[in-house]
Parts: structure tokens; sequence; C-alpha cells
């Protein structure tokens, strides 16, 4: 048996040593064989075809810059004429006179009175202007920085006594109590001074996200987002500033963060709440003295 083999295995090894050297004739392979080897060929080519015609192209990844590659573009949505507008705008607050430019935060504090304490100031301000024109916030300030304005003074001022300085502000009474409990938290947790994020400050009793914003930028020197009033909401809506009408202050912000750079958030609310008080009114904007009549969505309907 094995001798069998023996002469078998040499006998294919003569043959394929012929082959390869011209002589004798290789007795031909199945058929089936054939068959496969040309299936597997063809296979082959396709496989090879569409590896040519196909191209992938891929996101550089950072830090890597392949040779004509380009990264993937994200289209921003911005609204139209924004840039004319703003600059329309500028021009028209340029002389600073509106009532905010002179009786806003910034202004309702001691500048002689420890940084702490003018941090609780401006706080304080913030949280007496909300529904109340400048001037009424002004004075009703003015008042108590004579009292010497602190958050022990305040926690030693009864209600009574805090209602009747603060009055005519707009909810004066509900603002005698957010301002007796949000003293009392300073006090506790805070040493007397304020947070300095914006979540802690939404989180004191009286305190909405404008006057986070507003007091972050104020008190503390840091923009943390776009300060939304009732003239910044108003506005940016009649302008078309937002991909959709938007119903709150709050909306309004969301929207606009999503497009409107950075470099410009702590400038947004100044100039536009003058702009709101001056020109752009709630009821009866004064669209003939504006500069973006042309521009402006809202003046076209007036």
């Amino acid at each position: 048996m094995n001798v069998a083999m023996g002469m078998v295995t040499r006998s294919r090894s003569r043959g394929l040593v012929a082959a390869s050297q011209g002589g004798g004739e290789e007795p031909a392979p199945p058929r089936s064989r054939e068959v496969a080897a040309g299936r597997k060929s063809h296979r082959s080519l396709k496989h090879q075809r569409k590896t040519e015609r196909l191209h992938v192209a891929y996101e550089a990844s950072s830090g890597e810059k392949g040779e004509g590659a380009e990264p993937l573009k994200v289209p921003i949505w911005a609204p139209q004429d924004w840039q004319q507008q703003l600059a329309n705008i500028r021009t028209m607050r340029s002389k600073k006179d509106a009532p905010v430019d002179q009786l806003g935060a910034e202004h309702c504090y001691d500048p002689s009175a420890p940084p702490k304490v003018q941090r609780y100031q401006v706080l304080l301000s913030l949280m007496l202007s909300s529904q109340t024109k400048d001037q009424v916030t002004a004075g009703a300030m003015q008042r108590l920085l004579i009292r010497g304005l602190t958050v022990d003074s305040i926690l030693q001022t009864d209600d009574s006594t805090l209602g009747k300085l603060i009055y005519p502000v707009g909810f004066w009474k509900s603002k005698v109590k957010f301002i007796k409990q949000t003293s009392a938290i300073l006090q506790q947790h805070y040493d007397g001074d304020i947070p300095a994020s914006v979540a802690e400050l939404v989180a004191l009793p009286g305190v909405g996200p404008k006057m986070a914003h507003l007091a972050m930028a104020v008190a503390w020197g840091t923009v943390s987002g776009i300060a939304v009033d009732t003239h910044v909401h108003r506005i940016t809506n009649r302008l078309r500033w937002t991909k959709r009408a938007t119903k709150t202050p709050e909306e309004t912000r969301t929207a606009l963060e999503e497009w409107l750079p950075r470099e410009l958030w702590g400038e947004i609310n100044g100039l536009l709440v003058g702009f709101g008080q001056q020109t752009c009114l709630p009821v009866h904007p004064r669209c003939q003295a504006c500069l973006n009549q042309a521009l402006c969505p809202a003046a076209q309907g007036l």
C-alpha cells in the first residue's frame, strides 16, 4: 500500500516537472475546478473595479492635516441683515442718553463700599428692577443707600420700613419678602457675599435668569449669557433675530445664544434696552426715526 502511494506521488511529481519544463502533457484538471477558478477570477475583477470606483471622504481629526482634506462645515443659521441692523442700532445709541445708561444696575451701588458689599447692592438693585422703570429703581436704591445698604442692615430692618423705602417699585410687597429671604441665605451660606455662578444665583428667592446674567457681568465681570428682559425679547422678535417667534425672554435667550457671536453677548442687553426705551417702544414704536425702518420686518407691517 505504501509502495503504491509512493509511485503515485512520484508520478505526479514527474508530471508537474515535465509540464513546467514544457515536456509531456499534463492531464486536464476537472471541469469543476476550471469553472470555480473562472468564477473566482471574475469576482476578483468585479471587486477590483468597484474598489477603483469607490471614493470615501473622511473628516480630518483635530490636529491632522491631510492633503486636500477639508473639515466638514455645519451651517449655522443667522438672521438676514443682522450685522447692518446691529450697526444701525449702535449708531442710534451712540449718545448713551437713555435711562438705562445713567440709572442701570452698574450705577446703583456705592463705589466706596467694600467689593463684597458692592456686589450685594448690585444684586439688590436687579431684584428691585423687575417690572419697574429705571428711574423708580434708582430712587429706591438711593433711599436704601442713605441708610447704609448691607446684608446686616437689611435683616435688621422691619418689613414695614423696608416696604416704605422701596415703594413704588413693581410688586414691592413680594420684593420685601424676597429681599429678606435672599439676604438671610447670603448671610448664612455666602458670608454676606453673592454667589459667583448663574445656577446659584437663580436659586435665590426673587432672582431670575436675566438678573443672574446681569449680576455675573456687573458684579463679577463675567459674561455668562445674554441678559434678556422685555425690551430685548420684544426687539429681537421684531427684527426676526430668532428662527421662529419666541414666547418668553428665556426662550429668546436660548435662541439668540445659538447664533449670536459670544463676543457680542455682553453688549446686547444695554444696547437694546436703551433702544427700546427711546425708539423701539412697546406701543407706537418710532419707526420713522429708526435707521432700520427698511430692514425691519415688523416696520413693514406698521
